[in-house]
């Protein structure tokens, strides 16, 4: 509870219960930090055994160990790897505050529930992506070991030597790999490729990128695009344009029959993963070749991906593995909480959980809060998804301490039982407020209505007007139909 000072904050470490998670937010190391501030950590016993961590180490470092995640889920702030499942979220008691990978703006029932019951989320995806939140930036440190991971299993797979090698029986050719993404796992891909020897090259949408590809030893691959707005204010990639898509496919498809490997790693924020290469490339493939498709989880770069299987077509192996940073855990974990710390290096202050929400990273990060959703993502999302932001708008009025939960929690199951989604469709004067005045969402394509000229994107919360040189390369997020009215909806002009 924000601001308590009545009594020791609890925080509490529960055991992951997602299959195949080996994973733990807190190593004994931060536990032993937060410990240090007087704050109560309780761990739940085995929590931390999949990434080598006995009970003894966190009891070391101050923390309680409790049998059953009952004892957890009473705690006032509640610190996972994972989102909750829908038992985990049920025992979160009202008032708390939980931080774990959300996703929140696919997870758009969960989070009207959490703002239903006054629960405090924090989502570790949602960190921004700025030079002073790096430390705690939990999606490029994951994606880390998922490239490392990624490569390896590639090689492991691979009928045939990474390296070039001479040998008394011939020579042998190194293998060629094709990175597609060069974000941080894609870069992470690269690095380990090069070091087991592979030639290769890489492609992004965003050219910025290309001097990274290169320092690293790998040859970019252009494509003769405009790509020039495909990159966030706050470094996420964004969706392209449909013709700038199948030029995309166009080259990479030419690129990935002539290599042994590839390795995907493009990803859009709360948004399906873009098709890149069809199942006629991985057909144009040598047999034997290997596709790794990181993206597996959202749709998948590749056509014939299978989100969490192994897949063989005409000889080409195709593997769609989920989670791969829990498949290395002991490191995972480190990073993980490593990221964890120093964000409660915000959130808590003298042993009390005191966030200051206009910080930026802070105001960035939290999706609810005092009985709504704040996160403006996903807000937007839920106006696409025709329904209001928040499932307990009589929260917003009234002071925390005032709160009727219970009516409140009433008027959000009646919501749910009514749509069948969570989401009630039929009021469309509920979806009409969640967006600015002057305002309508976009609908993924780079046009808005005539009515509503002024492009905008909520995540860097910038204009483009039609005169301006951006303007032709937005794909809007948000059209307004005046400049006074996304000025008044806190944007600004874009400069470009």
């Amino acid at each position: 509870m924000e601001g308590q000072t009545a009594s020791t904050l609890t925080v509490g470490v529960p055991r992951e219960t997602a299959p195949g998670e080996r994973r733990v937010a807190m190593t004994p190391d931060t536990v032993k930090r937060l410990t240090a501030t007087g704050v109560s950590v309780r761990v739940e016993s085995g929590a931390g055994l999949a990434s080598g961590h006995n009970d003894d180490a966190y009891v070391a470092a101050g923390a309680t160990i409790v049998p059953d995640a009952q004892q957890i889920y009473e705690s006032q702030v509640v610190i996972k790897v994972q989102k909750p499942d829908a038992d985990e979220a049920a025992r979160l008691r009202p008032g708390s505050t939980l931080i774990a990978l959300l996703q929140p703006m696919t997870n758009l029932d969960l989070m009207r529930d959490f703002a239903a019951r006054n629960i405090t989320s924090f989502s570790m995806d949602a960190i921004p992506r700025t030079t002073r939140a790096q430390s705690m930036d939990v999606l490029s440190s994951q994606a880390t070991v998922a490239g490392y991971k990624a490569v390896l299993m590639a090689a492991d797979t691979l009928p045939r030597f990474f390296p070039m090698l001479t040998t008394a029986a011939g020579s042998i050719v190194p293998a060629k790999v094709l990175v597609v993404g060069a974000g941080v796992a894609g870069l992470q891909a690269i690095a380990t490729a090069r070091r087991l020897g592979a030639v290769v090259e890489a492609y992004d949408t965003r050219p910025v990128v290309k001097e990274q590809v290169e320092s690293l030893g790998a040859k970019f691959v252009d494509i003769p695009v405009d790509t020039s707005d495909a990159q966030t204010a706050g470094g996420y990639a964004k969706e392209v344009s449909a013709e700038t898509l199948r030029k995309q496919q166009e080259v990479l498809a030419d690129h990935a029959a002539k290599s042994d490997v590839v390795i995907t790693t493009a990803a859009v924020p709360g948004r399906p993963a873009p098709r890149l290469i069809s199942k006629e490339t991985v057909e144009r493939m040598r047999p034997g070749s290997v596709i790794v498709d990181l993206a597996a989880e959202t749709g998948g770069n590749v056509e014939l991906t299978k989100a969490g299987e192994t897949v063989e077509h005409n000889g080409v192996v195709i593997l769609g593995q989920l989670n791969l940073p829990s498949a290395m855990p002991v490191h995972a974990s480190q990073m993980y909480a490593k990221n964890i710390q120093n964000l409660l290096d915000l959130l808590v202050k003298g042993g009390t959980l005191d966030p200051d929400y206009e910080d930026e990273i802070v105001k960035g990060t939290v999706i609810t809060r005092g009985g709504e959703i704040v996160h403006e993502m996903t807000k937007q999302r839920l106006a696409e998804a025709g329904a209001a932001p928040s499932p307990a708008q009589n929260l917003v009025s009234a002071p925390q301490g005032e709160q009727d939960q219970a009516s409140s929690q009433e008027s959000a199951e009646t919501r749910v039982e009514g749509s069948g989604q969570g989401i009630d469709s039929s009021n469309g004067s509920d979806a009409a407020s969640a967006l600015p005045a002057g305002a309508v969402a976009g609908d993924g394509s780079p046009d808005c209505p005539a009515d509503y000229p002024i492009k905008g994107n909520a995540t860097s919360a910038i204009f483009h007007e039609p005169e301006s040189n951006s303007y032709g390369r937005t794909v809007p997020e948000i059209c307004f139909n005046s400049v006074e009215a996304a000025e008044a909806a806190g944007f600004r002009a874009s400069r470009a």
